[in-house]
């Protein structure tokens, strides 16, 4: 059984759980690829899985078999080709969301993955392995919130489906804009011909203003929902129980997309002719080649916070604890 450097976990806690040691490498199967990482990208969910899914009902906690190795977000290249696999070839450079949302299948924080091959885009030749590994979640949920959904499975959390709603002409609010999601949903809708109100801390007005914010909120000195008004779509990347508050800033049949769980203004948000809507990221291969041609040309950027060797995963998640981080964080491979 050949060998490969990876993280893994033996059991749930804080960062310091990550560890660095000998896996074996992925067997591949009929319709995937087996990829060499270059570097891995690291989202909310490597750190909710590495605490045990703390902040989901116990009954939705999925039951993972130790050892687990974390992760989503690839870019490599490849060096096999499963028999049944289309459209790759052996050197390819590739990038990817691996397998989500399959609890603790996905597997990135390593040197080889093996993946579907509908899970991966050609990598843009413009530019390098950790910008983008950087992108692929961010990129597809600010996508999929805002331009197309890209899959049909219902979320269990509402009765409707998610739908996109156009953002020409519209003014268009997103919270947590400076992060992951936040920085690439601003430049989707200013893309798209919105006007953009940008929601972060003080230190990244001037970062925002360069990506396209057409105006700029310091939420430590003004609470948005006090200042604005008459907005299309709000945008919250951090969602959670205080994601109502932006009720008051949408005009009647306007909506509010929460990223995370915690909503519960229902009635006040029905009184208010607003919808509210969430989804679920899903990997989507074409979807990411399609946001691949906007990185490749640059129209949209994605903004490295910080990097960290594959076996310092605990420093970068820790980082990630630190918070107001400014675009995202990798791992070198």
């Amino acid at each position: 059984m050949k060998q490969m450097k990876a993280i893994r976990l033996h059991e749930y806690g804080g960062p310091e759980v990550l560890r660095y040691e000998d896996a074996p490498i992925p067997a591949l199967k009929n319709d995937q690829l087996l990829v060499r990482v270059h570097a891995i990208g690291i989202n909310p969910p490597d750190w909710y899985l590495r605490d045990g899914y703390k902040m989901l009902p116990p009954e939705w906690r999925p039951n993972i078999p130790f050892p687990i190795i974390p992760g989503t977000d690839i870019s490599g290249v490849v060096t096999a080709i499963g028999k049944d696999v289309k459209g790759f070839s052996i050197g390819d450079e590739v990038f990817s969301m691996v397998r989500f949302p399959s609890m603790g299948e996905s597997a990135a924080y390593a040197e080889y993955v093996a993946a579907p091959a509908s899970d991966f885009a050609h990598k843009p030749a413009g530019i390098d392995h950790v910008h983008a590994a950087a992108a692929p979640m961010a990129g597809l949920t600010a996508w999929q919130f805002l331009i197309e959904l890209g899959h049909d499975v219902q979320n269990p959390l509402q009765p409707g489906k998610h739908h996109p709603v156009p953002l020409n002409g519209k003014r268009v609010l997103v919270n947590g804009a400076a992060g992951g999601v936040g920085h690439l949903a601003v430049q989707l809708a200013k893309w798209k011909g919105a006007h953009v109100i940008a929601v972060a801390s003080g230190r990244h007005k001037e970062f925002l203003h360069t990506l396209g914010a057409d105006e700029f909120i310091d939420y430590t000195k003004l609470a948005p929902e006090d200042v604005v008004q008459d907005v299309d779509l709000v945008l919250d990347t951090l969602g959670g129980p205080a994601t109502g508050r932006f009720l008051r800033t949408l005009k009647r049949g306007g909506a509010l997309f929460p990223v995370f769980l915690g909503f519960s203004d229902g009635e006040e948000a029905e009184k208010r002719g607003i919808t509210v809507s969430m989804t679920q990221v899903r990997s989507n291969g074409p979807q990411l080649e399609e946001f691949g041609h906007l990185l490749e040309s640059g129209i949209i950027h994605v903004a490295i916070d910080s990097t960290f060797p594959l076996a310092e995963a605990q420093k970068a998640h820790e980082r990630a604890a630190h918070g107001h981080i400014q675009g995202k964080i990798v791992l070198t491979v």
